[in-house]
């Protein structure tokens, strides 16, 4: 019987702590100060579909646990019912351990697999920063409202140099992390972010993509670089601009094709971004000027989905008479990923060969360069 009884012991014990396969996943979580029976949501990003929830477990004695496969390391959520801010972990197989601070999420604490050990390392860098610019908000707002109130040029400038000392700090950081991490998923998501400016340096991020393991080169995320390295540079100054055809206001597929003229603008924006329409009355100004001299706009809106009528009536009430197209996909927009956009509003002029001559320029720097090619 005590041999018997041994083994069944030694049989529950094998069972009970079943390891975590290489091809699976477990995450336990506990948070402090949220009552059992609480909704726990584990969450991803889909790039059509916005956040989408995965799976749901309920709050139990201070603790939750989620299981399940990944084919891909990719970041997800885990938003806890009547917690504001959602916690975040690198999905990836093996056995994550998340412990959840409802007031702050640099707080949190996260193990187990070696990205969320480093995104844990990651966020004691962002709480650093955090830091720093709150205490120069703190320190300096006063004396920046005294100085805009005062017409104190001088005081003005100095502060938003050392701001920008800041900013450049960050970078820095950014730059130094990435370098020094090659392994990490963080890396890929932070190289990621430096396509988030007007005028990436494509050459730098090209750089730290080639020295990232090849195995992170393989993620998802991974592949959205090259991708977007790949459109930036197709659609460079001096490169010829891809073609593209989309509904216009009719529902009709108009090219960029059948739109050039001896020079042309394309016009990314949308009804729903302030700086596009604060822009529209110049543009509306220069195409009165020069389109009867082979000037041509065609311009590109990132409206959302099932918002025809406010792209229409943005049109309508900014007087915008030239071709407009859109495909209601708002960043998901295929001509938007064509050419690289990151922010609008966003143009390119291109040449009547379909070269581009000029990027994201605005006011009379535009108006100058459709000047030298139209008025000679």
């Amino acid at each position: 019987m005590k041999r018997f009884g041994l083994s069944l012991l030694v049989l529950l014990a094998v069972v009970s702590c079943k390891t975590v396969g290489d091809d699976e996943f477990v995450i336990n979580g506990s948070i402090n100060g949220v009552a059992d029976g609480k909704n726990v949501v584990l969450e991803k990003n889909s790039d059509s579909l916005g956040i989408v929830p995965v799976d749901t477990v309920k709050v139990k004695d201070g603790k939750f646990r989620f299981e399940g496969k990944v084919n891909d390391i990719s970041m997800y959520s885990i938003s806890v019912e009547g917690v504001q801010s959602p916690s975040y972990v690198i999905m990836e197989n093996g056995t994550i351990n998340i412990e959840i601070n409802k007031d702050s999420i640099f707080k949190n604490k996260i193990s187990g697999t070696y990205n969320n050990e480093e995104l844990t390392n990651f966020n004691g860098i962002g709480m650093k920063i955090q830091k720093k610019i709150q205490d120069f908000q703190i320190a300096n707002t006063p004396k920046l409202r005294a100085a805009q109130q005062a017409k104190d040029t001088a005081t003005i400038k100095k502060l938003q140099t050392d701001y920008g000392k800041i900013q450049k700090e960050i970078e820095a950081s950014t730059y130094k992390y990435v370098e020094t991490h090659p392994k990490a998923y963080i890396s890929v998501l932070l190289i990621q972010s430096m396509f988030n400016v007007p005028e990436p340096d494509t050459k730098k991020i090209e750089t730290y993509y080639n020295a990232l393991d090849p195995e992170l080169k393989k993620t998802s995320a991974a592949k959205k670089i090259v991708k977007k390295l790949n459109d930036f540079q197709s659609v460079s100054v001096g490169r010829h601009a891809p073609d593209f055809s989309a509904p216009d206001v009719n529902g009709k597929m108009v090219s960029l094709k059948q739109s050039m003229g001896k020079l042309t603008i394309i016009d990314f924006w949308a009804s729903w971004c302030g700086p596009c329409r604060a822009e529209n009355p110049h543009m509306v100004e220069l195409y009165k000027e020069f389109h009867s001299k082979g000037l041509n706009i065609i311009g590109v809106s990132l409206d959302k989905p099932g918002q025809a009528d406010k792209w229409k009536e943005a049109i309508a009430k900014d007087g915008l008479t030239w071709t407009q197209v859109s495909n209601l996909k708002h960043w998901e927009d295929p001509i938007a990923a064509m050419y690289g956009v990151q922010q609008i509003p966003t143009m390119f002029v291109l040449n009547e060969f379909g070269l581009v001559v000029a990027k994201d320029l605005r006011g009379e720097e535009l108006k100058a360069k459709v000047a030298q090619f139209l008025n000679k």
